[in-house]
């Protein structure tokens, strides 16, 4: 390292130099550019395979022709119709540059150096790290057995030192949620002064189920809800997410939040997104469809998914040299897969839900590389 490097290292908090950059999904340009290959499936990134809705591209198209204008900073239109949708008051929103955006809010409003933060393992590492920029102590506890939240486990772990409970429902990687029930058991044992996270970035996949606890029917001074259009709206590219809480939460974000985030594109797209349910519905519809014939798929070859209620798959190669090893040769097949050693999860693998096209390409490249990854590593044991 010269001497420039050491002197600029002197100048970020160690917890900042600590940091592991944040790795996404190989983008499709540059798999063409290594690979030449002309047929690929992006199955990484948990994005929506159906697109943004048409209305949501007819505003985004003609809101470009007021892009040299700074975008609305109180965001009226969008947050309008997202009180209508949900009941609220405008100020009991906050939008950000994806929810992400939203979770630096909260870092940089409530968290200090030192403060504690209470989450599980192999969940969002996207948090982790804006944990981690404030200086703030990470603490985690393991997944149950079924690879869901432990909420008996962070109801004990809670202490006078815990600041922030971050809940990611349905968790990120592995598709699993906490029910109705668990998560009131959470909330009895959790102090007024601790703010809770509920990050339901895949909310619209798991709305359909009974015993999903929608954060929409509970009132809690102290929790803030997180969704996104990344997921389910289709609008990743745009970058823009929404927060529901007290309106005293809300007055706090915004006192720290960037005044032009998000921008009007993204606010013009979102607008058009929410108001789109056929688009909406269809886009549930496939991934149902594809979940339903990908976890056959996977069993039938004794693979061991995880049962998700999100548009991804977690399943378990067995090691980490596994998980490389199918990672690189669905590459060699134009289908891009993601690996979860950053999660922890070194020897499991998570495959979005795409297109029956895309899946197709997935199961016949699997197809293809499972006769010499069986030779080499067999099936996983439990």
């Amino acid at each position: 390292m010269s001497e420039i490097s050491d002197q600029i290292q002197t100048l970020v908090p160690e917890y900042v130099r600590n940091l592991q950059i944040y790795q996404a999904g190989k983008p499709i340009e540059e798999l063409t550019r290594e690979r030449g290959l002309t047929k690929i499936s992006k199955l990484a990134s948990n994005e929506n395979p159906l697109g943004p809705s048409p209305f949501a591209i007819q505003k985004m198209t003609n809101a470009l022709w007021d892009v040299h204008r700074y975008p609305d900073m109180n965001a009226y239109a969008l947050k309008s119709s997202l009180a209508r949708l949900y009941k609220l008051k405008k100020e009991n929103i906050i939008l950000g540059n994806g929810s992400e955006g939203i979770m630096a809010y909260i870092a940089r409003a409530f968290v200090q150096p030192g403060h504690e933060i209470l989450t599980s393992a192999n969940t969002f590492i996207g948090f982790y790290i804006i944990a981690r920029s404030v200086g703030a102590n990470l603490k985690t506890v393991p997944l149950t057995s079924d690879y869901r939240f432990d909420v008996e486990a962070l109801a004990k772990s809670i202490t006078k030192k815990t600041k922030v409970i971050y809940i990611c429902n349905p968790n990120n990687p592995t598709g699993t949620y906490i029910n109705k029930k668990e998560f009131d058991y959470l909330m009895s044992h959790v102090p007024s002064h601790v703010l809770v996270i509920l990050d339901e970035a895949y909310f619209e996949f798991a709305m359909g189920k009974e015993d999903y606890p929608n954060s929409m029917d509970y009132r809690y001074d102290n929790v803030i809800t997180l969704r996104t259009f990344s997921k389910a709206y289709g609008l990743s590219g745009v970058r823009i997410g929404y927060g529901f809480g007290h309106e005293d939460l809300i007055a706090n974000l915004t006192k720290v939040k960037l005044p032009f985030e998000p921008g009007t594109i993204a606010q013009m797209g979102a607008a058009g997104a929410i108001h789109d349910k056929p688009h909406l519905r269809r886009t549930v519809s496939n991934n149902q469809r594809r979940y339903e014939e990908t976890f056959e798929f996977l069993t039938k070859h004794e693979f061991k998914p995880i049962k998700s209620v999100a548009n991804f798959i977690a399943y378990k190669t067995g090691s980490e040299e596994a998980s490389r090893y199918m990672f690189d040769k669905l590459l060699d097949h134009g289908v891009i897969i993601r690996q979860l050693k950053a999660n922890e999860m070194p020897e499991y693998v998570r495959v979005s839900l795409g297109t029956k096209r895309e899946m197709n390409h997935f199961f016949s490249a699997m197809e293809e590389i499972l006769p010499e990854y069986n030779k080499r590593y067999g099936r996983p044991k439990a």
